[in-house]
């Protein structure tokens, strides 16, 4: 963490948790809306593109709240965090059957 960001150990934390959780959130709601919802469509390789591009979009905005430094550790609980949350929003789209249109 540096010392001009102004952001506490703690809410460092916690800003982190949530953007991760939001980003996987939204790229299962992404992931099902472009490819769909269907069983066929979950053998697909753009849904995890999708995630992984959700994953890589989070280090921008980190840069611009002040969270930038990031080791091993880190990069390893966003990657996870994003893709738990996505792989739970994405399946519980896929098995209520849920429709989204793009």
């Amino acid at each position: 963490m540096s010392d001009d960001s102004g952001i506490t150990g703690h809410t460092r934390s916690v800003v982190v948790t949530t953007i991760c959780c939001l980003a996987g959130i939204a790229a299962g709601v992404v992931s099902a809306a472009y490819v769909g919802t269907e069983p066929v469509d979950a053998a697909s390789t753009t849904i995890v593109l999708v995630m992984g591009a959700f994953v890589l979009a989070q280090y921008p905005l980190y840069k611009a709240i002040g969270v930038g430094d990031f080791g091993a550790k880190d990069n390893l609980y966003v990657a996870f965090l994003t893709f738990t949350l996505w792989f739970i929003s994405y399946t519980v789209l896929a098995t209520s059957g849920v429709e989204l249109v793009v």
